[in-house]
């Protein structure tokens, strides 16, 4: 027999063990479907929650910061045969600006890892609006380098985005406090008698009321001048590509620069924690539910081998080599993980985008185009290993003994 018949046959069998006993098969059928429908929605629902507090939370601030050295005292080591009893208290850490930033920006532009570099000013200050007064923090940015580390101008609920010479942009919270909206007058001071009137050119909201609250976007030199720092920046912020790796290259560039350096992922340690759970309960769910897939396709082929050991029987004393016997079942087993995964990943993307048109919308679920086709693959995978022993138990029937059943 070629090698195309040989494959013809073995389909046919497989396809016939299947369907003589039908009912089984569409129960098998239902448990996979049902399994990969899960994995399939459990996981594109995690991936969009999770995407969505990435979003809200890293998109109103920078990935790493990178910062100046914290000052420190210097104690000097007591003379040879004397002790020093120091009673020491930490240092107030006072504005501080970083030395050859410019240098510094062109080094971090040049870095792989960073997708959007922006220096900035920043610093307290005092708004005042008529006999109202809040305080604020002042920065200094330039606008199209900071749009790409935060998008503000994507958050604004009024006016425009305008940063420049006599204009700012201020938080919802502290337009509200101050009584103030779009062109209002909105006096800074940074005190020592640096004071400045600007226009209001934007409301912005954030989602964060710290934010909202208290950040005044100006143009950078107006920000140094206020905060008496000429031709200087306080920090650098900056956006990396894989958020996950942003300690490891705050870590790096740390040495590079000799500056100091803080990642999204120290600042924020208990979403860290929550985002590792979430994928922890995930990759748990994906791990039992297919292993109770892998055990119902094999309990079902192990029946089917009992079931069928007459006809297994006949077709080892018609010449069925062993090898053939083997990969029928193992074909029964990658076909019931295929159809059960495939019609599973059809109705998990019926589910989300059931979720997304009645659910509650508190966010968007997005299904990765590569995420069914993988279930599938993997399900179809889980089958064939599953259906091992079965079909290795099968394989190895004697045709005298298997005919006995008959």
């Amino acid at each position: 027999m070629s090698v195309a018949g040989a494959l013809w046959l073995e389909w046919k069998i497989a396809l016939r063990f299947l369907l003589d006993n039908y009912l089984q098969t569409l129960l098998i059928l239902v448990g996979i479907t049902v399994g990969a429908a899960v994995i399939v929605f459990i996981t594109a629902l995690i991936t969009g929650l999770q995407r969505n507090v990435i979003e809200r939370t890293l998109g109103t601030q920078a990935h790493i910061r990178i910062l100046p050295p914290e000052e420190v005292n210097r104690v000097l080591p007591p003379p040879p045969g004397f002790v020093a009893l120091d009673l020491e208290s930490p240092r107030a850490q006072r504005l501080r600006s970083i030395s050859n930033w410019q240098d510094v920006r062109d080094l971090l532009d040049a870095e792989p890892d960073i997708v959007a570099v922006s220096p900035l000013a920043s610093g307290p200050a005092l708004g005042r609006s008529g006999v109202a007064r809040s305080s604020i923090a002042l920065l200094g940015i330039d606008p199209v380098r900071y749009q790409r580390v935060v998008p503000v101008a994507d958050h604004l609920i009024a006016g425009r985005f305008g940063i420049g010479a006599g204009h700012a942009v201020i938080g919802r919270k502290l337009a509200e406090d101050l009584g103030l909206s779009v062109d209002d007058k909105l006096r800074l001071d940074a005190g020592e008698g640096r004071e400045a009137v600007v226009d209001v050119s934007g409301i912005f909201e954030l989602g964060v009321l710290e934010l909202d609250m208290r950040y005044v976007y100006l143009d950078l030199k107006q920000a140094q001048t206020l905060l008496n720092l000429p031709g200087a920046v306080t920090v650098i912020d900056t956006k990396v590509g894989s958020i996950f790796r942003a300690e490891d290259i705050a870590r790096r560039l740390a040495r590079l620069t000799g500056l100091k350096t803080e990642s999204w992922m120290e600042t924020n340690g208990q979403l860290l924690n929550a985002l590792r759970s979430q994928t922890l309960t995930t990759q748990m769910i994906r791990i039992f539910v297919g292993l109770s897939v892998a055990f119902g396709i094999a309990s079902v082929l192990a029946v089917s081998v009992v079931q069928r050991t007459r006809e297994i029987g006949i077709l080892r004393a018609m010449g069925c080599p062993r090898g053939q016997i083997l990969r029928v079942f193992l074909l029964q087993g990658g076909l019931l993980g295929l159809l059960g995964s495939g019609v599973g990943g059809a109705l998990a993307w019926l589910l989300v985008q059931a979720f997304n048109r009645y659910g509650a919308r508190l966010f968007e679920i997005g299904v990765d185009p590569a995420l069914i086709p993988t279930a599938m693959a993997v399900a179809t995978l889980t089958g064939v290993l599953a259906a091992a022993v079965p079909a290795r138990r099968a394989a190895r029937y004697d045709p005298a003994v298997a005919i006995r059943y008959v």
